[in-house]
Protein backbone atom coordinates (compact mmCIF):
# COMPACT_ATOMS: atom_id res chain seq x y z
CA UNK A 1 0.00 0.00 0.00
CA UNK A 2 1.16 3.43 -0.89
CA UNK A 3 3.83 4.41 1.53
CA UNK A 4 2.57 2.47 4.65
CA UNK A 5 -0.44 0.41 5.98
CA UNK A 6 -3.94 1.18 8.27
CA UNK A 7 -2.28 1.52 11.99
CA UNK A 8 -5.12 -0.12 13.28
CA UNK A 9 -5.00 0.35 16.79
CA UNK A 10 -4.54 0.84 17.43
CA UNK A 11 -1.04 4.14 16.18
CA UNK A 12 1.23 5.96 13.79
CA UNK A 13 -2.14 7.34 12.01
CA UNK A 14 -0.18 10.62 12.53
CA UNK A 15 3.52 9.57 11.85
CA UNK A 16 3.31 9.04 8.03
CA UNK A 17 3.18 10.30 4.85
CA UNK A 18 0.29 8.20 3.45
CA UNK A 19 -2.42 9.37 1.65
CA UNK A 20 -4.67 5.79 1.07
CA UNK A 21 -8.07 6.31 2.26
CA UNK A 22 -11.04 3.78 2.88
CA UNK A 23 -13.98 5.26 1.99
CA UNK A 24 -15.73 3.04 4.42
CA UNK A 25 -15.15 0.24 6.44
CA UNK A 26 -12.16 -1.92 7.40
CA UNK A 27 -8.88 -1.74 5.42
CA UNK A 28 -7.95 -5.05 3.85
CA UNK A 29 -7.93 -7.99 6.18
CA UNK A 30 -9.08 -6.73 9.25
CA UNK A 31 -13.43 -7.14 9.83
CA UNK A 32 -14.73 -4.53 12.31
CA UNK A 33 -16.47 -5.95 15.32
CA UNK A 34 -20.26 -5.45 15.70
CA UNK A 35 -20.67 -1.54 16.67
CA UNK A 36 -21.90 -0.32 20.75
CA UNK A 37 -25.52 1.50 20.28
CA UNK A 38 -23.70 3.86 22.42
CA UNK A 39 -20.20 5.68 21.51
CA UNK A 40 -18.29 6.23 24.73
CA UNK A 41 -18.28 9.81 25.86
CA UNK A 42 -14.97 11.45 25.01
CA UNK A 43 -14.26 9.67 21.96
CA UNK A 44 -14.59 11.64 18.96
CA UNK A 45 -17.80 10.86 16.60
CA UNK A 46 -15.52 9.88 13.51
CA UNK A 47 -14.40 6.94 15.54
CA UNK A 48 -15.46 3.55 15.31
CA UNK A 49 -14.45 0.08 17.21
CA UNK A 50 -12.06 -1.29 15.59
CA UNK A 51 -10.69 -4.10 17.74
CA UNK A 52 -12.87 -6.26 20.19
CA UNK A 53 -11.52 -6.11 23.80
CA UNK A 54 -7.85 -6.67 23.59
CA UNK A 55 -6.58 -8.70 27.16
CA UNK A 56 -4.71 -5.83 29.06
CA UNK A 57 -5.73 -3.07 27.07
CA UNK A 58 -9.37 -2.16 26.42
CA UNK A 59 -10.94 -1.45 22.74
CA UNK A 60 -9.47 0.04 20.03
CA UNK A 61 -11.07 2.88 18.37
CA UNK A 62 -10.07 4.34 15.27
CA UNK A 63 -11.11 6.81 12.38
CA UNK A 64 -11.62 5.17 8.97
CA UNK A 65 -12.10 7.66 7.17
CA UNK A 66 -9.25 10.00 8.22
CA UNK A 67 -7.25 7.64 6.07
CA UNK A 68 -3.65 5.50 7.38
CA UNK A 69 -2.10 7.95 9.29
CA UNK A 70 -4.06 10.68 9.73
CA UNK A 71 -4.62 10.77 13.59
CA UNK A 72 -4.24 8.49 16.85
CA UNK A 73 -5.88 5.56 18.04
CA UNK A 74 -8.02 5.66 21.46
CA UNK A 75 -9.06 2.85 23.58
CA UNK A 76 -11.93 2.57 25.84
CA UNK A 77 -12.60 -0.04 28.57
CA UNK A 78 -16.35 -0.04 29.88
CA UNK A 79 -17.55 2.21 28.04
CA UNK A 80 -14.71 4.78 29.14
CA UNK A 81 -11.54 6.47 27.55
CA UNK A 82 -8.04 4.85 28.78
CA UNK A 83 -5.63 4.95 26.61
CA UNK A 84 -4.28 7.12 23.11
CA UNK A 85 -2.23 5.59 20.97
CA UNK A 86 -0.22 5.84 18.17
CA UNK A 87 2.26 2.92 16.02
CA UNK A 88 5.90 3.48 14.38
CA UNK A 89 7.39 1.61 12.13
CA UNK A 90 10.82 0.32 12.60
CA UNK A 91 11.89 1.97 9.55
CA UNK A 92 10.94 5.80 10.68
CA UNK A 93 13.35 4.58 13.74
CA UNK A 94 16.28 3.90 11.16
CA UNK A 95 15.74 6.45 9.13
CA UNK A 96 16.27 8.76 11.97
CA UNK A 97 12.94 10.28 11.96
CA UNK A 98 11.96 12.31 15.23
CA UNK A 99 8.07 12.69 16.48
CA UNK A 100 7.35 15.68 18.67
CA UNK A 101 4.44 16.42 20.68
CA UNK A 102 2.19 13.20 19.09
CA UNK A 103 0.89 11.23 22.13
CA UNK A 104 -1.86 13.45 23.28
CA UNK A 105 -4.70 12.02 25.56
CA UNK A 106 -7.99 12.96 25.05
CA UNK A 107 -9.15 16.36 26.68
CA UNK A 108 -9.94 15.98 30.22
CA UNK A 109 -7.67 13.31 30.74
CA UNK A 110 -4.09 13.01 32.00
CA UNK A 111 -1.64 10.31 30.76
CA UNK A 112 -0.30 8.41 33.80
CA UNK A 113 2.38 5.72 31.63
CA UNK A 114 3.36 5.14 28.51
CA UNK A 115 3.58 1.29 27.56
CA UNK A 116 6.02 0.61 24.16
CA UNK A 117 5.87 -2.64 22.82
CA UNK A 118 7.41 -4.28 19.42
CA UNK A 119 5.32 -6.74 17.32
CA UNK A 120 7.38 -8.20 15.56
CA UNK A 121 4.56 -10.01 13.09
CA UNK A 122 1.96 -7.01 13.68
CA UNK A 123 -1.76 -7.52 14.03
CA UNK A 124 -4.84 -7.32 12.08
CA UNK A 125 -5.00 -4.14 10.32
CA UNK A 126 -0.92 -3.96 10.80
CA UNK A 127 -0.25 -7.03 9.87
CA UNK A 128 3.94 -6.13 10.18
CA UNK A 129 6.49 -5.49 12.20
CA UNK A 130 5.67 -2.01 14.24
CA UNK A 131 5.51 -0.65 17.75
CA UNK A 132 2.66 0.15 19.53
CA UNK A 133 2.76 3.02 21.81
CA UNK A 134 0.02 3.08 24.71
CA UNK A 135 -0.49 6.15 26.44
CA UNK A 136 -2.72 5.03 29.33
CA UNK A 137 -4.77 7.48 31.78
CA UNK A 138 -5.00 4.63 34.60
CA UNK A 139 -1.75 3.02 36.28
CA UNK A 140 -0.30 -0.19 34.81
CA UNK A 141 -1.54 -2.24 37.74
CA UNK A 142 -5.24 -1.32 36.64
CA UNK A 143 -5.50 -1.70 32.99
CA UNK A 144 -3.19 -5.26 32.96
CA UNK A 145 -6.76 -6.71 34.38
CA UNK A 146 -9.19 -5.74 31.95
CA UNK A 147 -10.64 -7.90 29.43
CA UNK A 148 -9.23 -11.27 30.63
CA UNK A 149 -11.18 -13.58 28.57
CA UNK A 150 -10.34 -10.90 25.22
CA UNK A 151 -8.30 -11.33 22.60
CA UNK A 152 -4.32 -12.54 23.56
CA UNK A 153 -1.82 -9.38 22.74
CA UNK A 154 -0.12 -10.41 19.58
CA UNK A 155 3.41 -11.13 19.59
Amino acid sequence: MIKGVFAMLAACFLLSSSSLVWAAGAPPGMTLPPQPKIHPAGIPKSFVLVSPCVVGMGEHWADLKAGPHATTIYGTYQGKPIFTELMLFPKDFAQGKSFRNVLKPLPGYQIDHVDIEFLPHGHPGMAFAHYDIHGYYVPHAVHVKFCPGGDPVPM
